[in-house]
């Protein structure tokens, strides 16, 4: 298996793009146009970390649509649940001052919280508490139109029987960092805005950030927007002032949030130690690993290691992806629900940015060649070096060329038959979306390159 890997690799630096570079600030932009354009979307604002500095920012569409005001780089958007990395990272910095560990009980700062001499500031924030989510639906339910206060959210769902035993399972859960938050509180003396004014967001110099928990943002500002069905955009409702408290609380600009970024890939803040703690992933009772660390998701995507956390309220969304090996990281804000834009231009951003790694590689440049009218035979075992005639070399390459660009190459599975490896993606165009699948033998060849609409 060695040897594969190794093969693999070698095919793939033959295939792969250039390594990260400045790429052209169009092709950036030329992206965000596009999926603003595909989803109907408001507005979308960007930015790029390159080599531990603000690579590029951009902003499109409309902040406000009645009346219009346009979106700059300037503008704040909520960033919902990418808030949680900052309440985290307020308790590691009282954690590094020796105010407090991790492993603390809950209830040592919080009064009347169900297992609260049991549960620590560490199953809250790796969301293992068993602590119920006090808002799990994708609208804002009736009673959280109205004002709440911390005891109205603890009293409901921090302070009631337990969802499922502390540590033996993962549910997402803001009901743990409204806890969590109330800690940093009551151990700083400080509102937890005011403390991570003090201690994160005036030493990075993010100078954009405000609340979002207490009124809409005014313009000029992003409005939020939604959509009902696939009906016409519509203001979104807003959450009751302190319904947000240490889950979501923070609106910024994308500028704001790549400062942060920056912090966290050179530990000019948190120390070393602690960024390790906040990207180390929790393990359950059993043994079995999750996903989530402190405030943030980790995960290897295409052989890259990625911290991210995505954030959704009522009417806006923020895609946040941090790749730590390779000094980059991308955020997006979007100030519409309805779909999935900033997602949409995450992805991309990201597979224009990097190149690809393994199969994907040298998938992206099988269908390179292919588009262009040629294949390598040397890579081809006998068989596919046969069913690559003529006839279906011209067919791929009309078909694929008139696609132009390959826009993304999103992977939907991987497996081993037959003494070979199975690869295979979706290879997404504009307005197409093909499936295409990869077999290649021990030694690295290509035993299968096929491709085909996904309907």
């Amino acid at each position: 298996m060695r040897v594969f890997r190794s093969v693999l690799a070698a095919m793939a630096v033959a295939f792969a793009a250039p390594a990260v570079a400045e790429t052209p600030n169009a092709q950036i932009d030329a992206i965000i146009r596009e999926v603003l354009a595909e989803t109907r979307s408001p507005s979308a604002s960007v930015a790029v970390v390159q080599d531990g500095r603000i690579a590029h920012l951009a902003a499109f569409g409309n902040a406000r649509l009645d009346p219009p005001v346009a979106a700059t780089i300037e503008t704040r958007y909520g960033i919902a649940s990418v808030s949680k990395q900052f309440t985290a990272a307020s308790i590691l910095l009282l954690a590094e001052d020796g105010k407090l560990s991790l492993d603390d009980p809950v209830g040592r700062y919080v009064p009347d919280l169900t297992d609260g001499d049991k549960i620590t500031l560490r199953h809250v924030l790796n969301n293992v508490s068993g602590y119920t989510d006090y808002w799990p639906q994708d609208f804002v339910f009736a009673r959280m139109k109205q004002p709440a206060n911390r005891d109205d959210i603890l009293d409901g769902w921090a302070r009631t029987p337990l969802e499922f035993p502390t540590g033996t399972e993962y549910r997402y859960s803001n009901t743990g960092f409204v806890v969590a938050g109330l800690v940093v509180e009551k151990v700083s003396g400080q509102s937890l805005f005011d403390f991570q004014k003090k201690r994160i967001f005036g030493p990075l110099r993010m100078t954009g950030v405000t609340e979002d928990d207490t009124a809409p943002l005014r313009s000029p500002d992003a409005a939020n927007y939604t959509r009902y069905a696939d009906g016409p955009l519509r203001p979104a409702d807003k959450e009751g002032a302190g319904w947000l408290f240490a889950a979501a609380h923070l609106a910024m600009r994308p500028a704001d949030l790549a400062l942060w970024n920056i912090s966290l890939l050179d530990a000019s803040l948190l120390k070393p130690a602690s960024i390790a703690v906040m990207t180390t992933p929790a393990v359950l009772t059993s043994g079995e690993p999750t996903s989530y660390a402190l405030g943030l998701r980790v995960s290897v995507q295409d052989g890259r290691r990625v911290w991210s956390h995505g954030g959704a309220l009522s009417g806006v969304h923020t895609d946040n992806r941090i790749w730590p090996d390779d000094k980059l990281a991308i955020s997006v804000m979007v100030n519409t629900e309805d779909n999935q834009a900033q997602s949409v231009i995450a992805e991309r951003l990201a597979f224009l940015l990097l190149p690809s790694t393994g199969s994907a590689a040298v998938m992206r440049g099988l269908l390179a060649d292919a588009a262009a009218g040629r294949i390598d035979r040397t890579r081809l075992t006998p068989n596919a070096d046969a069913f690559f005639t003529p006839q279906v070399l011209a067919d791929y390459q009309a078909s694929l060329s008139a696609l132009g660009p390959l826009r993304l190459l999103r992977p939907t599975g991987a497996s081993k038959r037959g003494g070979m490896t199975y690869a295979g993606f979706d290879a997404v165009y504009a307005g197409k979306v093909l499936w295409v699948s990869l077999r290649m033998t021990p030694d690295g060849r290509i035993e299968q390159f096929m491709a085909g609409p996904k309907v």
